[in-house]
């Protein structure tokens, strides 16, 4: 990037940022999430560094909030209340640390240790005291003048009308620290708003801030807000940050108790992934960790830049969304001929992973969003699931971005692509092209098909290429001699991989369908079909009104299958893998035990003593049932860590949640 590619990327960076602080700090709304608007900001921090020249006093990087809202008088804060920047890996922690200590002599350096607190998803307050007695609470506002909200914090009870109540309290006291909503309020609140017919609040930060500025201190008081100081303003004797949560404990007020002491950065890191794994078991919602340079003498000479001390950090989780830009969108043709856009991206970190690529579905998609090659994007990911273009920035554009269009043909063997009528998706209609073969053959050997290990999409690409392979049932004709002469194999590794194969000649009739990849048929589907239909042979007879009877069976699904055994190549190919020596286990009752029976069960974020799949085939053992998304019929969300929408849905709907623990217990 040229000085003046980051000089017009600031500006427009800046205006961005600002019209979504402006949302979000004076009218309580958001379009783009916090996620999102951290990983904005954090782009403009970094090219600030890089190029100081370009910082001017209007800088989002060099401001605290949005403006007070006129419905409330306005407070001068004693002294200002900034905010800080924010980190998210352990390279950024040490970036930090390598510019605080340029700053400090080597006894200061020494002498660095550190207190963490867990950064709470709520509303920045600040209480003044006269004569032990709260006189003004109010809110952040600009960081110099904020909103007085005294009456309605005087609703919260973890905040003390009067302190020092067994000792002389100082004349004059200015504490600060933080409202918020516990998570059995929030959803509680939610469930209000449904049963009203009104759409659910999105996070807990906007009902916290939501609740402190209504005029009614009533609306306030029913909403139950709870609240945790974590800083002394006024000079009472203390030494170092942690002495400061000592004096606000003694003096009456909530603290943190599971805020911590660290000596290094290694401890900080230890703490930060404790809480990484651990938050779910929080009764509030926390976004990261706040690291604080102990000693009060070397946290004030640190001093402040921009917004933000020098010596604090916010020590963030993973981003779950993040921006970055659209490099190129190319066209990937999947087993059954479905055309699927996917962009090629910047390399960004987003849930702890780096992605370069996104899906963009189909056509309709790309028109809905808006995207365009080489615009700056949100992606997000959750879970497991694969990262999506979430929305595009388009005041950030230059001009030069340029718009994608769908191939008329194949990009892989030329042939004209058909988009059949009422259908999103356009299709390759040539079932021998290359990419189709491939991509149906990486799937007949997937884990939850033939499960061959060892029969990555490299190894498949040279079989199709060489002529070995050319369908599924070519595989299990192959030698040894036939694997040796090709690149990357030995005759060990020649023999491993025909002994893997082998291994497989007999499969569960559930993953024989699910392997023969008809359009629409997943994991579960085929499991279903298994115990409607018992065998093979029934379900080639089955009608379309056999199948259409069967739960989460639709019209649609119906049809796929209906029309997959009515074709003649279709019955050939099973044919082909009867006399390659495919056999169908036994489909006898495996498990006895049916303690899970009839009840459903939704699985999100991952598990620490199994996989997935494992959790799955336990659920089944017990006669459960698994469905891949949350519905009201759904009984339980099974959520391990980073969980994704499937969560979020089921605290809308209010379905019984279960952390991986309860889960085990519900298995014993």
């Amino acid at each position: 990037m040229t000085r003046q590619e980051a000089k017009k990327r600031i500006e427009k960076l800046k205006k961005v940022i600002n019209y979504h602080r402006y949302l979000y700090h004076v009218l309580d709304k958001q379009e783009i999430s916090d996620a999102a608007l951290d990983s904005l900001k954090k782009e403009l921090f970094d090219l600030e560094q890089k190029y100081p020249e370009f910082i001017t006093p209007d800088s989002p990087t060099q401001r605290i909030g949005g403006k007070p809202l006129k419905k409330f008088k306005k407070f001068v804060h004693p002294h200002p209340m900034l905010s800080f920047n924010d980190a998210f890996s352990k390279q950024d922690m040490y970036d930090w640390l390598e510019r605080i200590s340029r700053l400090l002599t080597p006894e200061e350096k020494s002498k660095l240790d550190y207190y963490c607190e867990l950064k709470i998803d709520g509303l920045a307050i600040e209480l003044v005291y006269k004569n032990g007695i709260l006189d003004v609470g109010s809110t952040r506002g600009d960081g110099l003048i904020g909103e007085d909200v005294t009456q309605n914090l005087k609703t919260i009870e973890a905040i003390p009308l009067r302190i020092g109540q067994n000792s002389t309290p100082p004349a004059f006291c200015v504490v600060r620290g933080e409202v918020f909503i516990s998570k059995k309020e929030f959803k509680k609140l939610n469930q209000q708003q449904m049963r009203a017919g009104l759409p659910p609040y999105a996070n807990p930060r906007n009902i916290a801030a939501g609740s402190i500025r209504q005029l009614d201190p009533r609306i306030t008081a029913s909403r139950r807000l709870d609240s945790f100081a974590y800083d002394l303003i006024t000079d009472l004797g203390q030494k170092t940050h942690e002495e400061i949560h000592q004096i606000l404990k003694r003096l009456g007020f909530k603290t943190n108790t599971h805020n911590k002491y660290c000596k290094n950065l290694e401890e900080v890191f230890e703490f930060h992934n404790y809480w990484k794994k651990h938050r779910q078991s929080l009764p509030y919602e926390i976004d990261g960790i706040v690291v604080i340079v102990n000693s009060n003498e070397i946290f004030k000479k640190l001093g402040v830049v921009g917004k933000a001390p020098r010596g604090a950090i916010a020590y963030k989780f993973s981003l779950k969304q993040a921006v970055t830009i659209v490099k190129d969108i190319k066209v990937q043709v999947g087993r059954t001929g479905a055309l699927t856009p996917v962009a090629y991206l910047k390399p960004v970190k987003v849930g702890g992973v780096t992605i370069s690529r996104a899906t963009l579905h189909n056509e309709d998609e790309i028109k809905r969003l808006g995207v365009r090659i080489g615009d700056t994007v949100i992606v997000g990911r959750a879970g497991d699931v694969i990262p999506d273009i979430v929305k595009v920035l388009s005041g950030l554009r230059t001009g030069k971005e340029k718009e994608f269009k769908m191939p008329k043909r194949c990009p892989v063997c030329g042939t004209k692509i058909i988009k059949p009528e009422g259908e999103a998706i356009s299709r390759c209609p040539n079932p021998k092209c290359f990419a189709r073969r491939k991509e149906h053959l990486c799937h007949f050997v997937s884990k939850g098909a033939f499960d061959i290990a060892g029969l990555g999409p490299k190894i498949i690409d040279q079989l199709i290429e060489e002529g070995l392979v050319s369908d599924p049932t070519d595989l299990f004709e192959l030698e040894e001699g036939d694997l040796v002469p090709l690149e990357r194999f030995a005759e060990k590794s020649a023999q491993n991989l025909i002994k893997a194969i082998q291994s497989r000649k007999e499969i569960d009739l559930a993953r024989l369908i699910y392997a023969l990849g008809i359009r629409n048929v997943g994991e579960e589907t085929a499991r279903d079909l298994v115990k409607h239909f018992n065998n093979l042979e029934n379900l080639k007879k089955a009608s379309l009104e056999d199948l259409e009877k069967i739960m989460d069976i639709g019209p649609i699904v119906a049809h796929s299958i209906y029309d997959w055994f009515h074709e003649k190549r279709n019955l050939e190919f099973l044919d082909k893998l009867k006399k390659a020596g495919i056999k169908i286990k036994s489909q006898k009752q495996k498990f006895k035990i049916q303690k899970l029976r009839n009840l459903t069960f939704v699985l999100t974020g991952s598990l620490e003593t199994m996989t997935r799949e494992q959790a799955k085939e336990k659920i089944r053992e017990f006669g459960g049932e698994i469905s891949e998304s949350v519905s009201k019929k759904t009984d339980y969300v099974v959520v391990g860590k980073e969980p994704g929408s499937k969560y979020e849905k089921a605290k809308k709907l209010g379905i019984k949640i279960i952390g991986e623990k309860e889960f085990l217990k519900m298995l014993k």
